[in-house]
């Protein structure tokens, strides 16, 4: 698992924009400037929709009044389902789907889990990282992915 100080894992991931899919490198996205990065163990499951990608576009302005330049939310999914559930919980922009479709980027980042009792099989645990130009500085592990307490956008907030 990645520690406080480290640099953030450059992976190819996969996201949607307005001219379609597009590869970028998480190196790149992420290491630039404050980020939010915060992953969920799928797209349109119970708690990832009613609750933790809920509160990151709530407080998304919240967030960049705290010098964060970029929110990104990353799963083991395929770029068009991250695409479809960004634009039905209206991220507007505001926050970067990115679909980790081989769960490449949640390896390096050794936050690897296996779902299967949920009918999920390999997915990311749940986390969020808070990064300054591509360290990370902060790390909030879920103790269970199905958990929604330590990695929320409050949590963050509070960090920052």
């Amino acid at each position: 698992m990645v520690s406080i100080g480290d640099h953030v894992p450059d992976v190819q991931v996969m996201t949607m924009t307005a001219d379609g899919l597009q590869r970028v490198q998480t190196g790149a996205l992420l290491g630039s400037g404050r980020v939010v990065l915060f992953a969920v163990p799928g797209a349109f499951t119970p708690v990832c929709s009613d609750f933790h990608l809920p509160g990151f576009v709530l407080r998304a302005d919240d967030l960049k009044a705290k010098g964060v330049d970029t929110i990104a939310c990353v799963s083991v999914n395929d770029p068009f389902v991250m695409g479809a559930w960004g634009k039905a919980e209206g991220t507007n922009g505001d926050i970067i789907m990115l679909a980790d479709p081989d769960a490449a980027f949640t390896n390096a980042m050794g936050m690897d889990t296996d779902a299967s009792e949920f009918g999920l099989g390999a997915r990311s645990q749940r986390y969020a990282a808070i990064l300054q130009d591509g360290r990370i500085n902060k790390l909030l592990v879920e103790e269970r992915f199905v958990d929604h307490s330590v990695s929320t956008a409050d949590a963050v907030l509070a960090e920052l």
